[in-house]
């Protein structure tokens, strides 16, 4: 028997189980024999103003319920996930841990304004998943280290030692965190390098980010002996074509920007990885195939404008088997939980849960339905399968660690369509069913 999982607008989970059929062929989805990438797993970030919605408006027993569905290993069983280094643009203020202009030895170094939010967010958690993976991404330097001193402008000021005094800001921020339990796994150097926005950013050119990188961030975690690993992230973008402003013009794109970095052997040496998100995307594929060697992330879902709708949560569906397909080890959510309000710059951004600040009460959005179809049945491990079929830009195959195969496949179309898929190689374990339309379907052959 066969475990079929199918959400609709009208009707979300629904749970049946169907026959397997011998599928010789299949002109769905048919596996190609080859296995891809090994997933680390599905996640959120963890943010402050999600905290405190939960801890301002919900009852102890509904903020409970929460933290279970998005960690419990039974639930979304999220297990890597992301916490910003400092303010983003879901903090209740913007603050860097060490805002005292030139302190080059950062004696006035501290992480005591996470010991409010940040920390007591990712240490409930962790009771539900104890061996979850963090990483990190600062969305800005401290002011005093830019120019202009700004949260939400500039760039790093490139001196010897102001970069040296960042490469120690983010090695104590990790060892900071270790202390109180908590261990990074990756440090993306910077959120969002092409941004700069209303929120807390910061521009960084190819060229700087790789000084950075190769002569003070990567040799300052070595000789500290931290086991994080750097990652080259969150990269939203090049946009070949795109023109970027600020200190001269100039058309960026990926050879320039990514294969700059990568091609530096010393660089490269340091790098673990690259994360990608938003116009990244169009990114991803140029470095699978170029660096097949260099693990990949999807470092944020995009955000939406906040009405939570069902044609946006199919368009993150469509991201999340993109990513997946391009040899993304982890796709990662952005605001897990958001009550009525908007951003500190004044966005209003989709959500997992909604609390209702009036009602103290909670709504699972459609990107909640999404989510669990991927997270709740591809475990940790998995393998992303190869296939061809008509329904490859709408679905992807995975193989579990204990053996089990998860199809996870949407209808796009308003109108139902005959899905089907096979195993050559276990032709006895196919499957032959209709997909109600506009719906997300989990299918799980044990």
């Amino acid at each position: 028997m066969i475990r079929w999982m199918a959400t609709t607008p009208e009707h979300r989970l629904v749970e049946s189980t169907v026959n397997a059929v011998h599928g010789g062929r299949a002109q769905g989805l048919e596996l190609t024999g080859e296995a891809f990438q090994s997933l680390r797993g599905f996640g959120g970030c963890f943010n402050e103003l999600g905290y405190q919605a939960m801890q301002k408006y919900l009852s102890p027993d509904d903020e409970e319920r929460i933290f279970k569905e998005l960690f419990d290993p039974g639930e979304l069983n999220f297990v890597f996930n992301r916490t910003p280094v400092g303010a983003n643009d879901f903090a209740e203020q913007w603050y860097s841990y060490d805002e005292t202009d030139g302190d080059y030895a950062l004696e006035h170094f501290s992480v005591e304004h996470d010991e409010s939010t940040l920390i007591p967010y990712i240490r409930h958690a962790r009771r539900y998943q104890p061996d979850m993976q963090l990483f990190a991404s600062p969305w800005s330097p401290p002011t005093w280290m830019k120019f202009p001193k700004a949260y939400n402008f500039g760039r790093i000021v490139m001196t010897p030692d102001n970069l040296d005094a960042y490469a120690r800001y983010c090695a104590a921020y990790i060892r900071e965190y270790e202390r109180r339990g908590i261990p990074i796994a990756q440090l993306h150097v910077q959120n969002e390098v092409f941004a700069d926005q209303k929120f807390p950013s910061c521009l960084w050119s190819s060229e700087d980010m790789k000084v950075f990188i190769r002569d003070y961030l990567g040799p300052t975690f070595a000789r500290e002996g931290l086991s994080t690993s750097i990652f080259l992230g969150t990269l939203n973008g090049p946009e070949d074509m795109a023109f970027t402003g600020g200190y001269g013009m100039r058309l960026d794109n990926y050879s320039r920007y990514v294969d700059d970095i990568l091609f530096d052997d010393e660089a490269r040496r340091y790098i673990a990885g690259v994360g990608y998100q938003w116009a990244g995307q169009h990114c991803i594929a140029r470095t699978h195939e170029s660096w097949p060697g260099m693990e990949l992330i999807q470092t944020e879902s995009e955000c939406g404008d906040g009405t939570n709708s069902w044609e946006y949560a199919e368009y993150v569906f469509h991201l999340i088997n993109h990513y997946l397909r391009n040899g993304a080890t982890a796709y990662t959510y952005w605001n897990m939980v958001l009550s009525d309000i908007v951003s500190t710059w004044g966005w209003r951004q989709n959500s997992l849960y909604s609390v209702d600040s009036r009602t103290g009460t909670f709504t699972r959005n459609p990107e909640w339905y999404v989510m669990r179809h991927f997270s709740a049945y591809v475990h940790p491990g998995a393998r992303v399968l190869g296939t061809v079929g008509h329904f490859n830009a709408m679905g992807i195959a995975l193989r579990n660690l204990d053996g089990s195969l998860v199809v996870v496949v949407q209808n796009a179309l308003d109108r139902a369509l005959e899905f089907d898929f096979c195993d050559p190689q276990n032709p006895g374990r196919g499957i032959c069913e209709q997909l109600e339309p506009r719906s997300f379907n989990t299918f799980v052959i044990d």
